[in-house]
């Protein structure tokens, strides 16, 4: 069967277009910290949006009150914990990974890469993606609290590497 009849589909678009709307007018008050890249915290609060979004949209009965009520719920907690968290380093801590030191000045932390399941390719592909041809030219490859991977080039760090310090692994290496 393609669909039951027009009412149904009229009622899923309404719903579907009232629940959109309201859900990006609360994302947009909300800040850009809620649509920020993504962390376990942010990755959890994003798809139970989606998933909140999709209930309301294919639910045979109204609830887009409840469920703007549960998408509000749910960017308030991610507004406290990310305020807190951006003040408190305990709370950081449980919410956000900490960057890791991959590759610096020639040496592959091969610990590190190891604890964090990164591949030396995956280290040379991200150089790659940087557009520097010679490991020679790269000071420091971290793995970010998002996954993604930065790479710093000689040239970029200057007298000192301060861009660095919160890094796990940096300061085992910072004097060399």
């Amino acid at each position: 069967m393609l669909f039951e009849n027009w009412q149904e589909i009229w009622r899923i678009f309404i719903s579907g277009l009232a629940a959109y709307t309201l859900l990006v007018i609360l994302l947009r008050v909300s800040g850009k910290r809620t649509l920020s890249k993504w962390n376990a915290f942010d990755f959890i609060v994003t798809i139970a949006l989606g998933s909140i979004l999709a209930s309301i949209i294919l639910s045979k009965k109204p609830l887009i009150l409840e469920g703007i009520f549960a998408a509000f719920l749910l960017i308030a907690f991610q507004y406290v914990i990310t305020f807190a968290s951006s003040r408190i380093k305990f709370i950081d801590s449980i919410i956000k990974a900490e960057p890791t030191l991959l590759f610096f000045k020639g040496d592959y932390k091969k610990e590190a890469m190891k604890k964090q399941r990164v591949a030396k390719s995956e280290i040379l592909s991200a150089v790659r993606a940087s557009s520097i041809g010679s490991l020679d030219k790269v000071e420091a490859v971290v793995l970010e609290t998002d996954g993604t991977f930065s790479v710093i080039e000689k040239s970029q760090t200057g007298d000192g590497d301060s861009a660095l310090e919160d890094v796990i692994g940096y300061d085992k290496v910072k004097n060399r």
